[in-house]
């Protein structure tokens, strides 16, 4: 089947003549043919042997129409950039004016992804055809790929304006200012940012943007120059905000501006027109004369002129509070606990904050508490606006949590409410953040798309694999809104296929673009990323593989990784065992187990059991995931006492590690993944009902030896064992410590410990620290007994302190839900009958904090506890304490209330 598909392209080729008179007899279904013999090719994976045929016909007849266009489809279908026999084909049946095939030959080009040449191609095709509906959906399409077109935007805003499409006119008018920016095209520039103040004069926050952007890549005259003939609009409908904002911008990059400083006093004056102090604040000030900076001017003016009967105001010590009046140069202001107090202006403008009456202070000092409740959890949005905006438009979560909680919020109102908060600070186009804090956020005059919100996030985050999320979030959103501005998304897009361009050797990070390039090629054929996107030719250049991919930070990118690595390298089985230790993943085992790979997996389990002690995880892993159901594991040449001994040895290096702080989060996940599977799964306990003495033995010894293992665990294995052999001989055997291995509580002992502590912490030690600082007063130390005495009080709180602290640490806490009353455990109310006298006796098992032998609560790490432990109902028990000799029936066991 392959050699004849081959023969039939080698065929098609030597038949070709390349003739103006052949040229002229081409048509569509000759392409149509030639796409039949490709999908042969491809059906065959041929492409290859095809690629080579056609390249060598080349050689000599570089005009082949075949030759081209079957190499053409083939490399651009592997997401290469090399279009360069398909432009060929497409020029020689333009030159010769054959539109149709033109358009047919376009359209295959476009099938693979979008592309400059092919749409612009197309639409001089749909012009000369006179069909201009089509020639203008392709330059919608065109402008989304092309970033460096501004002249058909322009086009296209100016056809949606005339067709009264005004919002989609207006957004066009603004990419098309944003393009010639870029090109440094100022009429241009000019003559669109006139036709906005024309038709979206309150699009203030664009047109800051804008000239930002224009005096960055342009000048900082050029930005002036536009925004003094953007104020008068504002100026005209008195809008004093704005036109003074567009003044301060003005004077930031000229603070010398004589016309601005003038204007802006005429904007004041007609803001606080009703101001009793207005001219005697601009006098004061010095706002009016030119040798006072006019920024030091405009913030005395600004903080003087707050100062008005009625406004609200804070003082770090008599909280909010209210101007009652101003009179020449005295201020009279009403603070809940000190009302009517008076102080000179100059005093209150250097020692007063003034609040606006919408600021979070003044709402918790005049709304009742019930109000401002049910607001700020009713309405989110509300809530969230009015604290941010309360400290200079610019607030954190951590600080809006200390805004509400507690003095609006209870701290189990927050956890719900929070969440819904983030989302909507993520999703909301009334909130933005910070350019350079990412976890601020800010309050927008004008409503901030998703897109925008998200490409300023994509700039402010530092980190590559940061980036990789950001994108990755608008990708889900554009997928969800079309709308989303595709600029920016090509801007992200561009950081990537940089890094994919620098010279060097392959690293994480270029790596990491090729993958996220691949995946938006494949889910967004309009956006080309411009780059060379073939993966085996990158793979082939990675010199430290191991290396690259296990600084890979994504868990989804190692995937697709892994996935590319399946369809492209014939080599993959040996590269998964390469890999496998730095992506823990079903995928890898599953390609490997369906493509029949015994030796290869087996060879991933040699590498993670020779290096267990080492690297750890991966052994792990295994075990867990693997050895249950896996037939290719049940071949391999290891038994489950070798399994269990390695997996006991690992809890008791972790439990070691995690005491001695090293790596202990990873250490005390996998001592938490150890612990299961031994003890939880009953892997352990179902082995010691199987095994023969000397493999107990062998077991029982390691586990015993694990210090810091809940002592009732080593009670039950105990039992199990001498279920099987009464006689059994335990050495080894440790005594149980409280403070060295741990132990069980319940969760009111557990609460009463912290309360200890947290009393000892709040009142106790304050208490000792002043009883020492009296003590110092009264002289001589030697002789001072109420310093001793505070010493020694000292030395004991400090002592009590670190107990309770490793007790803490080591308690596990048993809910009542979680007490088995099938046998005797901890947390179990016990009834047994004693054989000798025939009376019953009850007995409550719990732990060393609960117990109180008065009382019949016993610890479940007491002799008698320890010898009952684990017994079911109905079992006659005999035991010697203290040379006393028992003998019960354990009669009936339920849980107990606690």
């Amino acid at each position: 089947m392959a050699e004849k598909v081959i023969a039939q392209l080698n065929e098609l080729l030597n038949k070709e003549k390349w003739t103006r008179a052949t040229l002229n007899n081409y048509t569509v279904a000759n392409f149509k043919e030639l796409d039949d013999l490709l999908q042969q090719i491809i059906d065959g994976e041929l492409e290859h042997d095809a690629l080579e045929v056609c390249d060598e016909h080349l050689q000599h007849t570089k005009n082949s129409i075949v030759a081209l266009y079957v190499s053409g489809i083939l490399n651009i279908r592997r997401q290469t950039i090399d279009d360069t026999n398909l432009i060929t084909v497409v020029n020689i049946f333009v030159d010769n004016h054959k539109w149709n095939i033109v358009e047919y030959l376009c359209e295959r080009i476009l099938e693979f992804g979008e592309n400059t040449y092919a749409l612009r191609t197309l639409a001089d095709c749909y012009d000369n055809e006179n069909e201009p509906e089509k020639m203008h959906a392709v330059w919608e399409r065109l402008i989304r790929v092309d970033f460096e077109e501004s002249d058909i935007v322009r086009l296209l805003a100016e056809k949606k304006e005339k067709e009264g499409q005004l919002e989609e006119s207006v957004e066009y008018y603004k990419k098309a200012l944003h393009r010639f920016i870029n090109k440094k095209a100022f009429n241009a520039v000019k003559e669109l940012w006139h036709k906005l103040i024309q038709i979206a004069p309150n699009e203030t926050e664009f047109f800051h943007h804008a000239e930002g952007k224009i005096a960055k890549t342009i000048s900082d005259e050029r930005a002036v120059q536009l925004l003094e003939e953007l104020y008068p609009h504002y100026k005209d409908v008195s809008d004093w905000d704005t036109a003074i904002e567009i003044l301060k911008r003005i004077l930031r990059y000229d603070s010398k501006n004589p016309w601005a400083r003038k204007e802006i006093v005429e904007c004041y004056q007609g803001k606080f027109a009703g101001h009793s102090h207005l001219d005697e604040y601009i006098r004061v000030s010095n706002l009016t004369q030119s040798w006072r900076n006019v920024h030091d001017a405009i913030a005395d003016f600004e903080k003087h002129i707050a100062f008005d009967a009625g406004n609200f105001v804070f003082h770090r010590t008599w909280g909010v509070g209210r101007i009652k009046s101003v009179k020449d140069d005295k201020v009279e202001i009403d603070f809940a606990r000190k009302r009517g107090h008076s102080m000179s202006l100059k005093m209150a403008v250097s020692a007063l904050d003034i609040l606006s009456k919408n600021h979070i202070w003044v709402l918790r000092s005049t709304w009742k508490k019930e109000k401002l409740h049910a607001k700020v959890k009713k309405d989110i949005a509300w809530a969230l606006q009015t604290v941010i905006r309360s400290f200079d438009n610019a607030a954190d979560i951590k600080r809006i949590k200390a805004e509400l909680v507690p003095a609006v919020l209870s701290p189990s109102e927050w956890s719900s409410w929070s969440t819904k908060a983030r989302a909507i600070l993520k999703t909301d186009s009334a909130f933005g953040n910070l350019p350079n804090k990412l976890d601020s956020f800010v309050v927008r005059d004008q409503p901030i798309s998703y897109a925008e919100k998200t490409f300023n996030k994509f700039k402010a985050e530092k980190s590559f694999f940061g980036k990789v999320t950001t994108l990755h979030e608008f990708i889900d959103q554009l997928e969800a809104d079309e709308s989303q501005d595709s600029d920016l998304f090509r801007e992200m897009v561009d950081f990537f296929a940089t890094q994919l361009r620098a010279e060097g050797e392959i690293d994480e990070y270029s790596v990491s673009s090729l993958l996220v390039l691949r995946n938006v090629a494949a889910r967004f054929p309009f956006l080309s990323p411009g780059v060379d996107l073939d993966f085996r030719s990158c793979f082939e250049r990675i010199d430290d593989l191991e290396g690259v991919f296990s600084r890979i930070a994504l868990p989804e990118l190692k995937k697709e990784f892994i996935a590319e690595v399946r369809r492209n390298i014939k080599s993959w089985p040996t590269v998964f065992v390469r890999l496998f230790p730095f992506f823990l993943s079903r995928e890898i085992i599953h390609e490997l187990e369906k493509a029949d790979k015994t030796e290869q997996l087996k060879a991933i389990f040699d590498a993670a059991y020779s290096t267990y002690r080492e690297t750890r995880e991966p052994f792990v892993w295994l075990i867990r995931n693997c050895s249950a159901d896996d037939e290719w594991f049940k071949e391999l040449p290891i038994d489950q006492e070798k399994i269990l001994i390695c997996m006991v040895h690992l809890l008791d290096l972790t439990y070691r590690d995690i005491e001695n702080k090293k790596d202990a989060s990873f250490n005390r996940k996998l001592n938490r993944q150890c612990h299961t599977y031994l003890f939880k799964d009953g892997h352990l306990m179902e082995f010691l009902s199987n095994a023969d003495r000397d493999s107990i033995n062998r077991i029982y010894t390691l586990v015993n030896d694990v210090r810091e293992l809940d002592p009732s665990l080593l009670i039950e294995l105990k039992h199990k064992v001498l279920d099987r052999f009464p006689d059994f001989k335990f050495y080894g055997e440790k005594q149980t410590e409280v403070v060295n291995r741990g132990f069980m509580a319940t969760p009111k002992s557990y609460e009463d410990k912290q309360k200890q502590l947290q009393h000892i912490h709040e009142v106790e030690v304050p208490a000792n620290s002043k009883e020492i600082s009296e003590a110092l007063q009264h002289g001589d130390l030697r002789e001072n007994a109420e310093y001793k005495a505070a010493k020694e009080r000292q030395d004991m709180l400090n002592s009590t302190v670190a107990r309770l602290k490793e007790e803490l640490d080591r308690v596990q806490v048993v809910k009542k839900a979680d007490v088995d009353s099938s046998r005797i455990t901890f947390g179990t109310v016990i009834s047994l009958k004693n054989n000798d006298t025939g009376k019953t006796e009850e007995f409550t098992i719990l732990g060393p904090w609960e117990s109180d032998p008065d009382n019949s609560v016993i610890s479940y790490l007491s002799p008698l506890g320890a010898e009952l432990y684990n017994k079911p109902e109905g079992e006659d028990v005999s035991f010697v304490i203290n040379e006393r000799r028992y003998n019960y029936t354990v009669e009936k066991i339920e849980a107990a209330p606690f």
